[in-house]
């Protein structure tokens, strides 16, 4: 096992050099002369910009002081983005380059032709008259002799220094466009704030008097060096304009400790909703001191629900510990929040990963709220997340059982979502028997 994590290592680190090299061959030595300054300039910033991402990934896990790890964060997890849309963008641009150069290739072959046609003409010209020697013989004033001078043979675009550097300095420059808007819609997509989705799920056996509950589902919040109290205050006002009867708080609602992120936490408080605000770990909660956030949104207002089961009017609530919890002792338990209940009652389970729906489905769950994927967050993210999960973002059924997974309301590392908008949605019940 040691061994396939060291492989596994040096393999995404060669990976990471070997991306850095084309990027830096693209972008920089292609495009600059020798010793310029906007070649050392391009040089550094390659060598710096993913030293501030291993900085970044790294600095919240070794304890490094909070004011370090926000400074680190955006430069270091935006490069990640942006590194990931520049090399998409050169990569398309390589079908490009060979195009550009033969259109390239083909004007300066025409202009050639143009130019030498007058030569040629003139060499048919001299052919038609008399030699000198001719007119000295007939008593004429010799013509004047046309030197004719064949064209050479025009250069390719791929060895015409000029035309080399012009198609890659429009390539990159097009790719640099393309890259770094891509990123900057998408971190402007969340610092924006999440948007609100509406769904309405039909459940056998919820009553009639229950027709019409709302939930309002938010997952991976993700506070952290990046997304901070304005991002809480954000969902906050947008959750309660909703006026839900009910919140669901499901997981990663931060990246650090209570004592870093316990202010940017404080407008939770503020969640208002008839039945009240619920939460459950997810993974990253286990990655900052579960138990200690467990207490802190206990005392902002929220109840936790720890494998544990709640009443509601017409349909059961409950809630499980995140798959992470298990290592410390405290991974869900299905047994303990569903085991004893009664089965003729509509069930709403909170479940921060899609993963558990097997063990939903075995304890006759009606319907699991999720998030976790974040809808994979960064495309083409999104076919990873299918690999690891049984739905990626939306509604689908698993035998009797639904399974609605949010692609939440922040993002993890960069900033930025690509295909994938941020979302909290107001899940309606229905009654069939209404």
């Amino acid at each position: 096992m040691a061994l396939v994590f060291v492989l596994a290592v040096v393999a995404v680190l060669a990976l990471l050099v070997g991306v850095h090299r084309y990027v830096w061959r693209r972008f920089v030595g292609d495009t600059t002369a020798p010793g310029s300054a906007l070649r050392r300039a391009g040089t550094v910033a390659v060598w710096l910009l993913p030293l501030l991402s291993i900085g970044a990934l790294v600095s919240g896990r070794a304890g490094a002081p909070f004011r370090l790890q926000q400074t680190l964060a955006w430069p270091g997890f935006l490069w990640l983005a942006a590194l990931l849309y520049l090399t998409l963008a050169l990569l398309v641009g390589e079908a490009v380059r060979p195009v550009l150069r033969w259109v390239l290739a083909r004007r300066a072959a025409d202009g050639s032709a143009v130019g030498g046609t007058g030569a040629v003409a003139g060499s048919d010209a001299a052919d038609m008259g008399s030699s000198p020697a001719e007119a000295t013989a007939s008593g004429s004033p010799a013509a004047p002799a046309t030197l004719v001078v064949e064209a050479p043979a025009p250069p390719s675009a791929a060895t015409h220094p000029s035309r080399r550097l012009f198609v890659a300095r429009a390539v990159g420059g097009a790719a640099a466009v393309a890259g770094l808007g891509t990123v900057g819609y998408g971190t402007y997509g969340v610092l924006r704030g999440p948007r609100v989705k509406r769904v309405t799920v039909p459940l056998a056996k919820l009553p009639r008097s229950a027709h019409g509950f709302r939930i309002a589902v938010v997952s991976d919040i993700h506070l952290g060096p990046i997304l901070g109290r304005a991002h809480t205050q954000r969902i906050v006002d947008t959750i309660n304009r909703t006026q839900p009867d009910l919140i669901a708080v499901v997981g990663d609602l931060v990246d650090g400790t209570v004592a870093d992120l316990g202010p940017a936490a404080e407008p939770l408080a503020d969640l208002t909703a008839r039945h009240g605000a619920f939460f459950v770990t997810g993974n990253h909660e286990y990655f900052s001191g579960a138990a200690q956030w467990v207490d802190h949104v206990r005392e902002l207002g929220l109840h936790p629900l720890e494998n544990a089961r709640v009443e509601m009017d017409g349909f059961d609530l409950a809630g499980v510990n995140d798959i992470a919890g298990e290592s410390e002792g405290q991974g869900p338990d299905f047994e303990r929040a569903l085991g004893d209940r009664d089965r003729t009652r509509a069930s709403v389970l909170l479940a921060h990963q899609p993963v558990v729906i097997d063990d939903a489905v075995a304890h006759g769950v009606d319907l699991q709220l999720s998030g976790h994927t974040h809808g994979g967050q960064l495309w083409p993210g999104n076919y990873l997340a299918e690999l690891a999960n049984p739905t990626v973002a939306g509604l689908e059924r698993y035998g009797d059982t639904q399974l609605y997974v949010s692609r939440g309301a922040g993002a993890w590392g960069p900033p930025v979502r690509v295909g994938a908008p941020s979302d909290i949605t107001v899940v309606q019940l229905a009654s069939r028997q209404a």
